[in-house]
């Protein structure tokens, strides 16, 4: 059975207050807190455990590497990679990216070439594939989402071409909260390459990459309960194999003399300088509490969260949500009729300790297409529960009553 009051235990934070209210914290679309086993984890590898990793001798440098190791091995399992050596770590989802467009897709896009996106890309999926167009001439072709805020497979597989050299796409909306079937797009897209960002995805269900057929897969730690600055990218070994680095120096080189350079082997060859290392650490200890507590859980705990909310904000017939797909992840996209500003709506929750986040969320093509600058976003994670949607709802009606 899933208890709820001991996962919210295991998270420090989630016992203080916010200008005098108990936290309740609904911006975990933005980033998510960490739970106790995370904080002791970093807490350690700094006060005890800390050395550079690789090539060392030392005790410490040897313990390192293991620990720093293991994680490769931990993410592998977590999205069931056929091969740890398919994982590369990272910063997250937006370096993984970026590697991805620089060593695999410049290489092989020319003039007119095109690749299929979304418009609810978040900018981190979008801005990579701009640099090509700005740069190689490469056009990007973007897929509008349906009314309803869904994104149905076949509607992506339908802007493909002879020229289309990759598929771009989310998993899930960090700002409509739809689920995105890309299995069936990978199913469907013949040849191409399909890129997942997986930053939200990931967090909300189970993840089996060999199963969806994806080439690339990416996620980000800090909104998977662990240290920001930590990540992986799934790569598909053909598709790593027709790489070229990313950036060099380190650990990512075999041999250098004055006139050449030989790579390791990858992943390695695409790591370069020293790692975040503790904060990889620290990702591996955030999936295995979240394997522990099990997907499957974390999803249906979500989605019977986000079937409240929704329900609460249909009585609330000035409230807009932005997407109603069915089945979509616990994120909600609300605007208010009246004149309220995202902002001031943020504001006025934060006195009463709801913190959520408001802007365009790294999502203005979406905002756009919406017709919208800006929404108040609440976001729900694995820890929160239906009394804190009556508590951002009790606060959206004071927000109603302030500005009428």
């Amino acid at each position: 059975m899933y208890d709820v009051n001991k996962i919210r235990a295991d998270f420090p934070i989630l016992a203080r207050e916010v200008n005098g209210q108990p936290l309740t914290y609904l911006d975990n679309g933005a980033s998510a807190q960490k739970p106790q086993v995370v904080i002791d984890a970093v807490t350690r590898g700094y006060a005890e455990e800390y050395s550079n990793v690789h090539r060392g001798l030392h005790y410490l440098s040897n313990l390192a590497t293991e620990k720093y190791e293991a994680v490769r091995g931990i993410v592998a399992r977590f999205l069931n990679a056929p091969s740890e050596d398919e994982i590369v770590f990272n910063s997250g989802t937006t370096e993984g990216i970026n590697m991805v467009a620089y060593g695999w897709a410049a290489p092989r896009m020319a003039e007119g070439d095109e690749i299929v996106l979304t418009v609810a890309e978040h900018h981190a999926n979008i801005v990579p594939w701009h640099f090509l167009r700005e740069r190689q001439g490469v056009r990007l072709v973007w897929v509008e989402p349906d009314a309803d805020g869904s994104i149905p497979a076949d509607k992506v597989l339908a802007a493909v071409t002879e020229r289309t050299k990759l598929i771009a796409v989310t998993q899930c909306s960090n700002v409509l909260g739809s689920i995105v079937d890309v299995k069936a797009i990978k199913a469907g897209a013949g040849d191409v390459p399909v890129l997942v960002d997986g930053s939200q995805g990931a967090v909300h269900m189970p993840v089996d990459v060999a199963d969806l057929g994806v080439d690339f897969y990416a996620i980000t730690g800090h909104k998977l309960y662990g240290p920001s600055g930590s990540g992986a990218i799934f790569v598909k070994r053909e598709r790593m194999d027709e790489m070229r680095p990313f950036m060099g120096g380190g650990d990512m080189i075999r041999e250098v003399t004055r006139e050449t350079v030989t790579y390791n082997d990858p992943p390695m060859k695409f790591e370069a300088g020293t790692p975040g290392i503790v904060q990889t650490i620290g990702l591996g200890v955030a999936l295995e509490y979240m394997m522990g507590v099990g997907m499957e859980n974390i999803a249906a705990h979500e989605a019977s969260l986000a079937k409240y909310a929704a329900e609460r904000f249909e009585g609330l017939n000035w409230l807009n949500v932005q997407g109603k797909a069915p089945g979509k992840a616990a994120i909600f996209s609300l605007t208010v009729e009246g004149g309220a500003h995202a902002h001031d709506l943020s504001t006025i929750l934060d006195k009463k300790g709801i913190a959520i986040r408001a802007g365009h969320h790294c999502a203005q093509p979406l905002m756009d297409h919406l017709g919208v600058p800006a929404t108040a976003r609440a976001s729900f994670g694995m820890y929160n529960t239906t009394e804190e949607v009556d508590r951002l709802v009790e606060g959206l009606e004071l927000c109603h009553r302030l500005f009428g």
